[in-house]
Order: C-alpha cells, then sequence, then structure tokens
C-alpha cells in the first residue's frame, strides 16, 4: 500500500445511531492521513426533536469545541468544501442506523431458493420479514393479497426465476402484489424491489411501476445454485435511504451534505470487513461484529467476498425487552459471575429497554449486561456460521473458523472498564480458535471509514493502519477437550532484544505473555494431545510471528466449544479467575 498522501481532503464523518450521534473528523497530518477527533450528541430522530439534523449540529459544535476548527457557518450551515482560511471540510461521508425496523415483504417461487436469497438480502439492512409469499404457501391469490395489505410493509423485495427461465409463475405472483398495492392509500404504498428474472423487466415496469415506485436489480438467484448478493445490496442501500426519508425529518439533507452517499451504518461495516479481507491472509478470513442498540450486525469476508446480517432482535435498547423470545433468560445468568436472581435479570433488561441510553450503575448490572452482549455473540455468530456463503478453513462442526483478524465494535466493548473486560466478553461471546489478532473499534470508527472509503480509499486504508482502532493483543486459542488441569500447550516467545519466556498452559486456563504495543515477538507453539491450533493438523505446531497489543499474548486454553462448568458456584469463580487473569 502507498504511504503518502494522494490529495490534501478533509472528511466529516456523520454516523447516526439509535441514543448516539457521532461525528469524526479525518484529514492529513505531516505525509499521511489521520483520525483527528470526534464529537457526540444525542440522537435526536425521536420527539421532542423528531429531526436527524439537531443531534448532527450538537455533535458537531462538540467537535468544534474539542478542535477548535469551524465547521459551521453563521448560517448554521455545514461548510463543505473547506474555505482558504481552513473553516470547513471538503466532503462528508454519512452513515444511519436510527429509526424503526423497516417491515419487509419476501415474495418468491421456492422456499429454499428465491425466497432463500430474498431473505438473505432484506437481513443484509435494518429489516424485519413480516410477512412471506410463495408459490407453494397454498393460500388462494386472495389470501396473498390480504396477507400483504396487513402486513402493512414499507418494502416488498420480489425475487424467483433463473435467467432465461419459466415467468409465469413469478408472473402470478407479481399480480397479488400489484393488486395489494394498488388497495393501499397511495402514501403508503411500500417500495418494490425486484431482483429476479431479467427477461421480465419490461412486464414488470408496464405492471407495477404505475401503481407504486419501483426499483429493478439484477438477479439475487441468476442460477439454481447460485446467489449474488453484492448487486442487489447497492440498490437496497438507495431503498434504505427512501425508506428513512419518509419516517424521519433531516435525513434527505443529510444525504444531500454527503452528496448522495448516505448508506446504512451495517453496509458501510460490511463494506470495511470485505476491504480488510483483500489485505490480509488470504487463508482466513476476517470477522467483523458490531453490537449496537438497535441491532447486532455480523460480517465475515473472504477473499473479498462479504456474508453479512444484521440482527434487529439482538440489540441492546429499545428493542431489549423482546430478547426473551430469542434467548431464554438461563442462557444469560449462565454468564454471570455473581448470583444475580434471574427476577433481578427481567427487571434490569425491561429497565434498559425503557431507557435505551442509559449505562450500567452498578457492579451487578454491567456484570448482567456484559452477559447478554456474551449470549448476544453467541447466537448470532451461530445463525451466521450455519450459512457461510464460502468455503472457509477452520476446526469444523459448529466451531468459528479461522479468522484473521476479528474486529468488535460497540458502546457495550468500547465503555468495558478494562480492556481485559472487552476481549473477556469477545473470547466467551466469539470463541475464536487458532491464532487471530482481536481488534477493538473503541472510537466507533469502523463503518465511518467504510464510508469514507467511498469518497478517499486511501484515507481509509491509512487511519486503519494508525492507532485509530485498538490491538487487544494476538488470540491462541487451542481446539480440543481434556481433563482440567492437563497440559494443553506449550509456548516458547523469543522477544526482539533476545529474552525469551517459556511457558505451559494448562487446560481450563487463560493465561498472558505481555507484549506491549509496538513490539514483536517469534513464538513456537507446541500443542499436546492433539489439540489444534490451526497450523495444519491435530497435534501440529510451528513458529508464528505475532505483534503485541495492548493485552500482549493471549492464550486461551479453555477448549473449543468452551464449555463453563455446570455447578454454578463454581462457574462463577472460573469467571472471576479468567477476567482476572485478562485485567491483571
Amino acid at each position: 500500500m502507498t504511504s503518502s498522501v494522494a490529495s490534501t481532503d478533509s472528511i466529516l464523518a456523520i454516523d447516526i445511531g439509535t441514543i448516539t450521534t457521532r461525528v469524526s473528523i479525518f484529514d492529513a497530518v505531516g505525509s499521511r492521513y489521520r483520525f483527528i477527533a470526534s464529537g457526540t450528541a444525542p440522537t435526536t430522530s425521536a420527539p421532542p426533536f423528531s429531526d436527524v439534523r439537531e443531534g448532527v449540529t450538537r455533535a458537531v459544535n462538540d467537535l468544534q469545541s474539542i478542535t477548535g476548527r469551524v465547521l459551521i457557518g453563521m448560517d448554521g450551515i455545514l461548510l463543505v468544501p473547506s474555505h482558504p482560511d481552513g473553516t470547513g471540510v471538503d466532503a462528508v461521508a454519512a452513515t444511519l442506523s436510527a429509526g424503526p425496523e423497516i417491515k419487509v415483504v419476501t415474495v418468491g417461487l421456492l422456499e429454499d431458493v428465491s425466497l432463500e436469497s430474498a431473505r438473505n438480502l432484506a437481513t443484509t439492512t435494518y429489516a424485519t420479514i413480516s410477512e412471506v409469499v410463495s408459490l407453494n404457501d397454498r393460500r388462494t391469490q386472495d389470501a396473498r393479497i390480504d396477507a400483504i395489505l396487513h402486513a402493512r410493509p414499507n418494502l416488498i423485495i420480489v425475487a424467483g426465476g433463473v435467467d432465461g427461465g419459466a415467468t409465469q409463475s413469478i408472473h402470478t405472483l407479481l399480480e397479488a402484489v400489484g393488486l395489494a398495492c394498488f388497495l393501499m392509500p397511495q402514501d403508503e404504498r411500500p417500495q418494490v424491489l425486484f431482483a429476479g428474472n431479467s427477461d421480465i423487466h419490461e412486464d414488470i415496469q408496464e405492471t407495477i411501476a404505475p401503481i407504486t415506485e419501483l426499483h429493478i436489480a439484477p438477479n439475487i438467484r441468476p442460477g439454481i445454485h447460485t446467489e449474488q448478493l453484492t448487486p442487489a445490496q447497492v440498490t437496497l442501500s438507495k431503498l434504505f435511504k427512501n425508506v428513512r426519508a419518509q419516517q424521519m425529518f433531516g435525513v434527505s439533507d443529510l444525504d444531500r451534505w454527503a452528496d448522495g452517499r448516505l448508506m446504512p451504518t451495517s453496509t458501510a461495516f460490511g463494506r470495511i470487513v470485505r476491504f480488510l479481507s483483500h489485505i490480509y491472509d488470504p487463508h482466513k478470513g476476517v470477522l467483523g461484529i458490531d453490537i449496537g442498540a438497535s441491532s447486532t450486525t455480523v460480517a465475515t469476508a473472504l477473499n473479498g467476498k462479504l456474508a453479512m446480517r444484521v440482527f434487529p432482535q439482538f440489540g441492546l435498547g429499545a428493542n431489549l425487552d423482546n430478547l426473551s423470545e430469542f434467548i431464554p433468560v438461563e442462557h444469560i445468568t449462565y454468564w454471570l459471575s455473581q448470583e444475580i436472581p434471574s427476577s433481578s435479570v427481567r427487571d434490569y433488561i425491561y429497565n434498559k429497554a425503557a431507557h435505551p441510553a442509559s449505562l450500567p450503575a452498578t457492579i451487578e448490572e454491567m456484570d448482567i449486561e456484559q452477559a447478554i452482549a456474551r449470549q448476544i455473540m453467541r447466537a448470532a455468530v451461530s445463525q451466521v456460521m450455519a450459512s457461510l456463503p464460502f468455503e472457509s478453513k477452520g476446526p469444523g462442526g459448529d466451531l468459528l473458523p479461522w479468522f484473521e483478524p476479528i474486529l468488535a465494535t460497540g458502546g457495550v466493548l468500547s465503555h468495558a472498564p478494562t480492556p481485559g473486560q472487552s476481549l473477556n466478553m469477545l473470547l466467551d461471546g466469539l470463541q475464536p480458535s487458532g491464532i487471530t489478532t482481536v481488534v477493538l473499534d473503541q472510537n466507533n470508527l469502523l463503518a465511518s471509514l467504510g464510508a469514507v472509503a467511498e469518497a478517499n480509499p486511501l484515507m481509509a486504508v491509512q487511519v486503519l493502519e494508525s492507532h485509530a482502532l485498538l490491538n487487544l493483543g494476538t488470540v491462541i486459542a487451542p481446539v480440543g477437550r481434556a481433563r482440567r488441569g492437563t497440559p494443553i500447550i506449550r509456548v516458547q516467545a523469543t522477544f526482539d532484544d533476545g529474552r525469551e519466556t517459556k511457558i505451559e498452559v494448562k487446560f481450563g486456563s487463560i493465561e498472558v505473555i505481555p507484549l506491549p504495543s509496538g513490539q514483536s515477538a517469534q513464538l513456537h507453539l507446541r500443542p499436546l494431545h492433539r489439540f489444534d491450533v490451526g497450523m495444519g493438523g491435530p497435534g501440529r505446531g510451528g513458529r508464528v510471528r505475532v505483534v503485541g497489543g495492548s493485552l500482549g499474548v493471549i492464550i486461551d486454553a479453555r477448549g473449543r466449544p468452551l464449555r463453563l462448568p455446570s455447578d454454578p458456584g463454581q462457574r462463577r469463580e472460573s469467571m472471576k479467575r479468567w477476567r482476572w487473569a485478562l485485567d491483571n
């Protein structure tokens, strides 16, 4: 990668989340681009303001007070482009995750073919599938129309028919869509995204376009065994903007400030994960997870091929009170390091849902919130891993494939009292295997960098190479099972100054080898009892060079899959011991 500045553009990145609006400025410092600072303010999409622009203005004012740089003119308008006196910025990038769930109806021919692809497309943004219509759902045409009317969707995604295939069946479904839209009040009619057989584009223009807004994307299922979502995701991002502009004041202005480049936060997050998969180990994928107030996003990419899913049901904000529909409370108490009654956990969940901007006020509340985050990660990642569209190497089974690196963002992680607690949540929730680097997005920049790359790719690259992200350390997680206390791996670390450290790590423990950021070491790994560290198979070791992080080198010898003691008292003591190992 080049190391010089190609231009002197400065960019203001605006990210409007459910709870917080954050603005970050990136600019040239010397010969390279850098993250300068961020300003924050509460998001104002809800009453009493009901206008996202108010939150943006307050966040920019906060940024101005931090940097001393004038970004807003006397008329209250952002100064774009920058002025010769150094005021303003040259460009704006914007991402958005705030807003109610987008209600989607998916329409397709077969449940396990086109409907599956339509569902996969919908779950790449902040959407909830409220109705599914297919040829084999055994309903009459009138019943299908009634179902669409009852769902009152914001968006209808129509898929079906391989390119060059039969068209009559999809015409039948389109008839139901068109009639349902016609029967709705004109200002409530959904947008329709058609991503099916390209042979009927002209017919669908005649059928749907006169009734409601129609968008056509390339076929997401061009062949019976081929799924391609990426081209349709571009169109879906535009539809997202349209829906949000109808739901919230100020979104159209935000898109105009960004020169039409406003995109869903999840899309921008997936873009940066896909970009990094071109840079890192081509034999390992890149994993990114974003735990937000309204949803959790999981993105994986291998050699530029992205798989991403947004889980609106797994947010840590207002929809938290619905979590019990997907995760039993007993699965949350499983991760508590203190004895806290299930009733107290439920009370915290309901209070958090009522006051999503609140932070844990006691150690017990923090323990509950971190336990929820662990279980959300487990639930979200397991669903993504079950349907990866590419062949990823790893230990097999239900275990996480080999990833390098793992990127994590979200307030519950970045606001943890110590980096050790952040890593502890990630080790328990994701359960990485083999050898990987874990990076914490402590400044919540990843999605913004994904949006910035649209205007200035070099800037995104150079900011990623800087210290804007926190390298928590290199994690070595041997895969296998053994009796607790049995030695499972021997590690010899040779540091750059010639010092050596040798440790033997026992099953059920977490050990840390200090290695400060900026320093590196050569590790010689020798797995025992056929444990697998991703170096060629069970029992095979070797040498690997690692770079230091805030916590150094972490050997997680608790086995994969991670099984905590069944006795609650022993389990809590184990969790305290593991936390102590990472915090000391």
